[in-house]
């Protein structure tokens, strides 16, 4: 099979650090080349014809997890816990989205990447879990990285349960926000314990849409479902 262009998002620094860098973890580029893409990082410092070139180049894409979206992308006014808000970052990913979802790209959204998602399709975002819906859940977790912390139940019959493989998974938790009002045409189907949506698809978009509140690229060492996931996605870009 061909190796495949799988675009990767990446952080950036906040407005105050110096100098100004981009950056993704490593575990998402480990994950993207074991199933078989080759990643290519997206920062969000391109202008907007290096954006397009670039863009119409890639096979797929990856929505990378990272600082808060902007409360004004959905209409609201700030929480006091919003962090590491970075403009050009929601601008070039909510660009990127909206260009997968329509042209029907392959796409994989993870933890920050799914909230993206959603905000690009009209959705809006709890900014503070435990301020705004008091869970015992702990969302940000203080255990290891690649050790789960709670489970999720998948909605049988969905895209998602078929690519993972499984009706409940256990998964690992860093995330302060959670999707509030669905975008246009997406789908819950994956819940934790307390009700907060774990998982979206997009059922009637022309391609391969998923999104997970989890970090699977921290889990591909000793979890099949999480590199379902990232397998799922490259062989979705290799048939398109």
């Amino acid at each position: 099979m061909r190796r495949v262009l799988i675009g990767v998002t990446t952080s950036v620094t906040k407005p105050d650090q110096t100098p100004e860098r981009a950056y993704v973890n490593g575990t998402y580029l480990h994950a993207v080349q074991a199933a078989g893409g080759v990643p290519v990082l997206l920062p969000p410092h391109l202008d907007a014809e290096s954006l397009a070139a670039l863009r119409d180049r890639l096979d797929g894409l990856l929505l990378t997890g990272g600082g808060d979206v902007a409360p004004a992308r959905f209409g609201e006014v700030p929480h006091p816990k919003v962090d590491n808000v970075s403009e050009a970052r929601d601008a070039i990913e909510i660009d990127l989205a909206l260009h997968a979802v329509d042209r029907g790209v392959p796409l994989l959204a993870i933890c920050r990447g799914v909230q993206v998602l959603n905000v690009a399709l009209g959705g809006s975002l709890y900014q503070d879990i435990p301020s705004d819906l008091g869970t015992s859940i702990a969302h940000a977790q203080t255990a290891p990285r690649s050790t789960p912390t709670h489970a999720v139940t998948v909605q049988g019959e969905s895209r998602l349960a078929e690519t993972l493989g499984a009706l409940e998974v256990q998964v690992n938790s860093m995330h302060h926000q959670a999707l509030k009002k669905l975008g246009r045409g997406l789908r819950e189907v994956a819940w934790a314990p307390d009700g907060v949506i774990e998982g979206l698809e997009a059922p009637d978009a022309p391609g391969f849409v998923l999104g997970v509140q989890w970090h699977p690229e921290e889990l591909v060492g000793h979890d099949p479902a999480a590199r379902a996931l990232f397998r799922a996605l490259v062989e979705a870009s290799q048939n398109r």
